[in-house]
């Protein structure tokens, strides 16, 4: 499935230091020329909103974002904007991205090497990249399957391993609950990726044969697939609808 991306400019002086008080990366360093970071927005409580590139391309400062949620996130940074001197406006540019040879002027995916590059021009391209085994096998999530706003905690997603959010930076939205869960509390549940012996929505629950809630599965490809689970769990007899889930072996 490809995922329709939109593209919003953002111009203004303070463009950059109005996103760097809100999400979870550092962007001041795309004040120095050309530039991708991969950036989160939460709630007040520490919880998922959007995730998305704020890209420098050389001309112009972009956020690259899922179209399913770009109308609430531009919503939500126009509230937040305030006296700030900043405009937000459809961008003309598309995004392009692969694995393969790259065109000039692409910058590469922050979150894993294996997920090649990216690049903002006048045309839409995409090559033969088979993205679902990929983000399965590098344990990457989407949004909307394993990324659901108002209920995901980004470090269960494993953002931190994705070059998601930077602990040395100030403060922002969200921020003291990510903290938190950082420096004073073990991790208990988090997305990985497991065996799979059949399929079944993302989505579906994970049970265990008492029927306890174990967990929630997302995206499958070639008998694996990605599931936010209990730690304490991943040893019992899960199923998923009527797919049958395993431990994945490393």
């Amino acid at each position: 499935m490809t995922m329709t991306r939109r593209l919003i400019t953002l111009d203004g002086p303070d463009a950059l230091p109005f996103l760097q008080g809100l999400v979870t990366n550092d962007v001041l360093p795309l004040g120095r020329g050309p530039g991708i970071v991969y950036a989160a927005l939460l709630t007040p409580q520490g919880k998922y909103l959007a995730d998305f590139f704020v890209v420098n391309t050389g001309q112009e400062l972009l956020i690259d974002l899922p179209d399913q949620i770009a109308d609430a996130t531009l919503k939500r940074l126009t509230l937040y904007r305030l006296r700030a001197k900043v405009q937000f406006a459809p961008s003309t540019l598309a995004v392009s991205r692969g694995t393969g040879a790259a065109p000039d002027g692409t910058l590469p995916d922050p979150r894993h090497p294996a997920l090649g590059w990216r690049h903002y021009g006048a045309a839409h391209t995409e090559d033969n990249t088979d993205w679902a085994a990929l983000r399965v096998a590098h344990v990457i999530p989407e949004t909307g399957i394993e990324l659901i706003p108002d209920d995901t905690f980004i470090l269960e997603a494993g953002f931190e391993t994705l070059h998601g959010v930077d602990f040395r930076k100030g403060c922002y939205v969200g921020q003291e609950v990510t903290a938190r869960m950082k420096h004073k509390t073990d991790l208990r549940k988090g997305l990985i990726r497991v065996t799979i012996d059949g399929s079944a929505p993302p989505g579906t629950p994970i049970l265990m044969a008492d029927g306890r809630e174990a967990g929630r599965l997302g995206t499958q490809s070639g008998g694996h697939a990605l599931a936010h689970l209990r730690f304490d769990r991943l040893d019992a007899a899960l199923t998923a609808g009527t797919a049958t889930i395993r431990r994945a072996q490393p």
